[in-house]
Order: structure tokens, then sequence, then C-alpha cells
């Protein structure tokens, strides 16, 4: 569902991004961990079109990123670390508006939309202004227009980030809904490792810009915890690149 071959992305002398590889399958959810500055969110950005690539080739359910476009996007809903959202808009409104972004045909507008709102836990708010809502509920609208054009692929970076216990339980849980209901593909970047452990099937770690290890959880926790282990690769890339493995 997801293919990435050699990725690499710079930023003048910075290497963001060095000769990154991995495919992910229909209906994994993949964690990507890594320290700040790793170049997790820009592996996002690239993934769901909004950065182009330096160098290497990504694609999505079947299209090529570099050559269609188009159709690689409207395969993906992508929630950044800070959800694309009009403060000043009632909820259904604005997931209407993203539905009418992504394409979604008039005669199934109405349907998708409600659907999405359901689907999020939002259906008791759709007339609320996106600004009078707590922070969790804003995460769900987040989450409402990445999947309201009812896209096979998720990408989401820091799903959870700024929200309190209670509000990090419910939105976990419903990431796990998403990809249990039709069987949604989701990568989703964090720096929480209990955020892994609690949602995905697969981890991978980047640091320095580098795919570092690209395993299931249950082989990873066979070599130690996966803190243990997330903190010997980082350490490792460290040592390397102090060792002459330049960034750039």
């Amino acid at each position: 569902m997801i293919k990435v071959e050699g990725l690499t992305k710079r930023y003048g002398n910075l290497v963001a991004l060095r000769d990154v590889s991995f495919e992910v399958a229909e209906g994994e959810v993949v964690g990507l961990l890594g320290p700040n500055g790793a170049g997790k969110t820009t592996a996002m950005r690239v993934l769901t079109g909004y950065l182009p690539a330096t160098a290497g080739h990504v694609t999505i359910a079947g299209h090529a990123l570099d050559r269609e476009a188009t159709a690689a996007r409207r395969a993906v809903g992508y929630l950044p670390e800070v959800p694309p959202l009009y403060p000043e808009m009632r909820v259904a409104d604005y997931v209407r508006y993203v539905a009418a972004l992504n394409d979604v045909p008039r005669r199934e507008r109405a349907r998708k939309v409600e659907h999405a709102l359901e689907v999020c836990g939002l259906e008791e708010v759709p007339g609320r202004v996106i600004r009078t809502l707590s922070k969790g509920f804003r995460q769900r609208v987040g989450l409402a227009q990445a999947l309201v054009h009812d896209p096979p692929v998720l990408v989401l970076d820091e799903p959870t980030s700024g929200l309190d216990p209670v509000q990090i339980s419910e939105i976990r849980a419903l990431i796990l809904s998403l990809s249990e209901e039709r069987g949604r593909t989701i990568i989703l970047s964090t720096h929480l490792l209990p955020e892994v452990e609690a949602i995905c099937q697969r981890v991978m770690i980047l640091a320095y810009g580098q795919m570092r290890l690209d395993s299931p959880l249950s082989e990873v926790h066979e070599q130690g915890t996966l803190e243990q282990v997330f903190l010997q690769k980082v350490e490792a890339a460290g040592a390397a690149l102090g060792g002459g493995e330049a960034r750039a």
C-alpha cells in the first residue's frame, strides 16, 4: 500500500532524510519513532505530497507520487501535528468543506460527512464552532477531515501531542477503530514510545535522517524493551555520525 525507495530530502546543506526505504502493507499499523530532529515530520510531508523529495520514489496505493500526484494524494488522509482547522467554522461545515476540496462527489458528500463525524465521535457537536471545542475534540475534527474522503491510507503526525491522559486514551482507541473499520493502512509518527506499544504492530526508528530499525514489535521485544532498543539505535546512529558518517 505504501512503498518508499531511496527517499532523500535536503534543505540546502542539511540532509533531513538519507536513502530511506520501507514498505507498509494493506491494513498494517506502523509507528515511526525518532528523537526530535530525526526527520519524522519531513518523511510525513513527503509521503503526503506536501514536500517534494530530493531523490527517491514514493508509491501510494499503486500510484507513483512523482507521476500520479493527484491520485496518490487522494489515497491518503493526513493529520499534521497541528490540525489544519478553521477555528471560526462549525464542525460539520468544515468537514464538508474538506470533502469538497478532496473531490468527494456532491451526491455522496452528506453521507460521507455524517459517517466521518460519527466514526470520530463528533455526532453531538456538528453545529459547534471549532474554537469552542476542547483540544481533544479538535483533534477528532482533524481526524474527521483526514478520513472524510474515505482514503485507504492514513498518515498521522504526533496524533496525541498536547492531550491529557484521558484524551490520549480516547484518540488511541479511535485510531485503532479506524484501522479495523475498513482495514486501513496507518503510519503514525511519534516520539512517544507508549503510543507505538498501544497502537502499532510494527516499529520503524529514524535517527539522524536514516532508518535504523524496521521490525515487528514482537521481534523488538526479543531484544529488550522498546525503550532499550530505541536508545541503543539512536546512540549507535550518533556514534556513527561522529565517526565520519556525514549528514551534510
